[in-house]
């Protein structure tokens, strides 16, 4: 009995051994867990702060080719607390990330700088991207630079013939970004060590240069014919007023160019109570309610001025000028005590940016503007004199004054509503010259001269002339200043003006008849 117990007893110890062997074996046999494997952009980020730099370049293109912008926050991270070598290599590859999102912008402005960008850097991982969203793109001139980047990448190749293709292209575009890089292609094919590839390469980018050069040349014309017409309609708006209180009334007002920036002045306020008082959602309304502002501050200051100053000196040209020249003297003084010396005007988003019309001439919409305020003011003002009871008004006192009294008309009261219309016109000047500069006390300083220039030049009283004399001496301007500079050119068109008075003293208008007298 005690024999069976015993093998009992070993049995189950033997037993007991073999299960415990088959577990550990089990266990054995699975091994420890192992890790998930990574994948190729994870393996990229832990290698792109390796101090080998074959490594570090390799992780870098793996994260060019496979990654986007999701990876911007990991790389940040790993920049932050990277040394300044890495921070530099991952820099370019973060503005490649970003740039490569920003193709696929809605705003046209967004796509068009990221395309600007990638051509730019010289990376020719960027050339797929390129001409993939150039495929796709709706925009013409976002899909101009996108193609322009793309050959400026092509240029930069080891290959002869993409290099000679590429300079083709970006003679097709007119590009003059291109111009540099292919110069030096037209030195290197010009040296005596030049191979027979590179010559062909520097042929084709001569060639390029050429084009680019001819169509910049007439490109650089349509832009001075229009800043001359920007100019001119500035003048214009200016000299209207003058036209009337210099030509029709024979008042020579000095302080006109400070009436200019009463007007300015008041747009800025009309600014500053907008952003004040009203949400920012209206804001860009406040342009709009300047106008009425702008013109009725002036008109207010003309209207006082006469009836305080010039009431008292018509007859008397030359106290007239040195009594208004004292009161812009005054005007100036009072608006840098309570303004300042320099104060800005935001242009509503409407006038902000331009329009590209053809390859390298770009239209800024607030000078698109101005062109076409002129215009409406021409047509307002020749409504106002030659088609209302008013301009009858104007007209008749200014021809003859004793008659006009003795028909009834109250000749003191048609000089304040004509001084304070010119006035007026002056503030609208002031209103419309915000948008292409800023506000200062010296503002109608930089005009009144051009000003009393046009009304001369064109003939006194006549509105054609001021219309013409505009034209003439602001498209003069901008076509002489290039090559004498700002100040040269203004004595330069003084000296024609006086030469042309000597010739033709009346103007280029001069009034016939009994308006002559």
């Amino acid at each position: 009995m005690m024999i069976s117990l015993g093998r009992m007893v070993a049995a189950l110890s033997i037993l007991g051994l073999v299960l415990f062997s088959g577990q550990a074996w089990v266990i054995a046999a699975d091994g420890p867990a192992e890790s998930p494997q990574m994948s190729p952009v994870e393996l990229a980020l832990t290698q792109v702060t390796s101090e080998d730099e074959s490594v570090r370049d390799a992780a870098i293109s793996t994260l060019v080719e496979q990654g986007d912008a999701g990876l911007l926050p990991q790389l940040e991270e790993i920049r932050a607390n990277a040394d300044r070598s890495i921070r530099q290599a991952i820099k370019p590859l973060m503005d490649a990330l970003k740039n490569r999102a920003n193709l696929k912008s809605p705003s046209t402005d967004v796509r068009r700088s990221a395309a600007a960008d990638l051509g730019s850097a010289g990376k020719s991982w960027a050339l797929p991207w390129l001409e993939a969203a150039a495929a796709s793109e709706p925009n013409k001139w976002v899909r101009y630079t996108m193609e322009e980047s793309a050959a400026l990448l092509k240029l930069a190749s080891d290959d002869p013939l993409v290099k000679t293709v590429a300079a083709g292209k970006l003679g097709e575009l007119y590009s003059q970004n291109a111009v540099p890089a292919m110069k030096k292609l037209v030195a290197a094919g010009a040296s005596a060590e030049a191979t027979e590839p590179q010559k062909t390469v520097a042929k084709a980018a001569g060639n390029a240069i050429e084009r680019i050069e001819t169509w910049g040349f007439w490109s650089n014309v349509i832009e001075t014919f229009f800043r001359g017409i920007s100019l001119s309609s500035v003048l214009l708006i200016m000299s209207l007023g003058l036209a009337i209180v210099f030509g029709l009334m024979g008042v020579i007002n000095m302080a006109h160019g400070e009436l200019m920036m009463v007007g300015a002045y008041a747009t800025f306020v009309t600014q500053q109570c907008f952003t004040a008082w009203f949400p920012p959602d209206v804001f860009d309304w406040y342009f709009i309610a300047a106008l009425p502002v702008a013109f009725l501050a002036a008109a207010g200051s003309g209207l006082l001025l006469e009836a305080t100053v010039i009431r008292f000196l018509y007859g008397r040209p030359l106290e007239t000028l040195l009594a208004t020249w004292g009161v812009s003297l005054i005007l100036m003084q009072a608006a840098r005590v309570y303004f300042g010396d320099l104060t800005a005007v935001v242009a509503p988003s409407a006038l902000r940016g331009g329009a590209q019309v053809m390859i390298g001439v770009y239209l800024p919409y607030n000078r698109i503007f101005i062109i076409g305020l002129s215009i409406v003011c021409v047509l307002g003002i020749y409504y106002t004199l030659y088609a209302s009871n008013l301009g009858i008004r104007v007209r008749s006192v200014t021809q003859n004054r004793n008659m006009s009294a003795c028909l009834g008309i109250p000749t003191r009261k048609v000089d304040s509503y004509t001084f304070a219309f010119g006035s007026g016109l002056a503030g609208i000047a002031g209103w419309a010259l915000t948008m292409v500069g800023n506000v200062d006390p010296g503002l109608g300083q930089n005009y009144i001269v051009d000003a009393f220039m046009v009304v001369v030049t064109g003939g006194v009283g006549k509105l054609a002339g001021t219309i013409v004399a505009s034209l003439g001496i602001g498209g003069l301007n901008k076509l002489i200043e290039p090559s004498f500079g700002a100040v040269y050119g203004k004595v330069l068109i003084l000296v024609l003006v006086i030469l042309f008075l000597q010739w033709r003293p009346s103007g280029l208008f001069a009034m016939k008849g009994r308006s002559a007298d």
